[in-house]
């Protein structure tokens, strides 16, 4: 198999690792981008087709590129998708697509990335990823009846993928929400899953736009919920394990489109869906927002914690030198798996990469009695 040497390698090609590659690219640090889709962008064009992002335009930019749009807008995914596409090859950034990363290891200093083709040999590497890789579903889906049609939010595209007749979505953050609304004009639509709460405003008012936003997502999620506050570390470990606020789609929007608010879903009973009440539902189609797994496993390296999530320090991981993350969950701050954070962080991440080697460099050249042997 054939190896590759380069300085950084980053793994992911979606607004984490572009981002990365940015700031690389501006301290003229050499780097590679790799992602296993064929086409940048595609992690959102595969995405549900009536996604729009949370935030107006005018803060979906990533660095050094506006994004295209009225500024107050909301754009698509699809929007999304084709700006990164025009991004990388604004910045002409080396992304290489349909390579994918299946282990990582570590030889000495240097890391070793296997593809299917190729084996890149690093002194730094940047997983830049996000939390959500891998569907998660719970065991008892099993035991459901193989006619009740099931799918992940990771698959789901449109109505039409559903049969008739009732649906229950299990998970009720921002992505059960947004797939209640978008199957409530053609389905009875029940929710179920524990409330994670929701900001008190709409996000397409003007008040939002002028005020509240700005305060929302500029400041509250991007300056004081961090991991450097303690009120940030306390948001953080709740949000973790409960999930983020209702954003753009509220509890009164879902009761006005006539969905059915239920209790938790705890298994299966006659291969229907069983409730905490002790309750069936009889339905046709089951939609899991039930998560994702960080899908990791394929790093051969002891970073992990006893829940599977990789230990690091604002995405760098202390224990093993020129590793880092880009793109997680509240990686730095609730901001940092949007587009407007992820920027400081891949920012903050290459100016590690730099530091460290402009300080190698020095460390390691000879001094000046050794150039004065070897010239002798």
């Amino acid at each position: 198999m054939e190896s590759e040497h380069i300085e950084t390698l980053v793994i992911g090609g979606g607004q984490a690792g572009l981002s990365v590659g940015y700031h690389l690219a501006r301290r003229g640090r050499p780097f590679v981008i790799v992602d296993a889709n064929q086409r940048i962008g595609d992690s959102w064009r595969h995405r549900w087709d009536s996604l729009k992002l949370f935030t107006p335009a005018r803060w979906d930019g990533l660095d050094g590129m506006q994004f295209p749009a009225p500024p107050d807008s909301f754009p698509t995914k699809d929007a999304m998708a084709d700006y990164l596409e025009s991004y990388a090859a604004h910045f002409n950034l080396p992304v290489r697509s349909g390579v994918r990363v299946g282990r990582l290891h570590r030889d000495g200093r240097k890391y070793i990335a296997t593809t299917t083709d190729r084996t890149f040999v690093a002194d730094h590497v940047v997983v830049a990823m996000s939390s959500y890789q891998r569907p998660k579903v719970p065991a008892f889906s099993a035991e459901l009846n193989q006619d009740i049609v099931q799918i992940h939010s990771y698959d789901y595209k449109h109505p039409a993928q559903l049969r008739d007749g009732g649906v229950l979505i299990v998970g009720a953050g921002n992505s059960g929400a947004e797939i209640a609304m978008d199957l409530a004009p053609c389905h009875r639509v029940s929710v179920s899953g524990r409330d994670t709460g929701e900001i008190p405003f709409r996000i397409n008012g003007r008040a939002s736009h002028l005020f509240l936003l700005r305060i929302l997502f500029r400041l509250v999620f991007h300056r004081i919920l961090t991991i450097r506050t303690a009120i940030g570390r306390k948001a953080r470990q709740g949000t973790t394990s409960k999930g983020g606020p209702l954003i753009r789609t509220r509890s009164k929007n879902l009761a006005a489109a006539g969905v059915e608010r239920v209790p938790r879903v705890v298994g299966a009973r006659d291969g229907l869906p069983l409730l905490e009440d002790g309750r069936v539902l009889n339905v046709t189609n089951v939609v899991w927002c039930s998560g994702f797994t960080p899908g990791l496993s394929w790093i051969e390296l002891p970073i992990f914690d006893a829940q599977g999530a990789p230990i690091h320090d604002g995405g760098v991981v202390q224990s093993e030198s020129g590793l880092y993350f880009v793109g997680l969950f509240f990686l730095y701050a609730l901001s940092s798996t949007m587009i407007h954070g992820v920027g400081r962080d891949a920012e903050r991440i290459a100016g590690v990469i730099d530091s460290g080697v402009r300080a190698y460099s020095m460390t390691s050249a000879p001094d000046a009695g050794d150039r004065d042997e070897a010239i002798a």
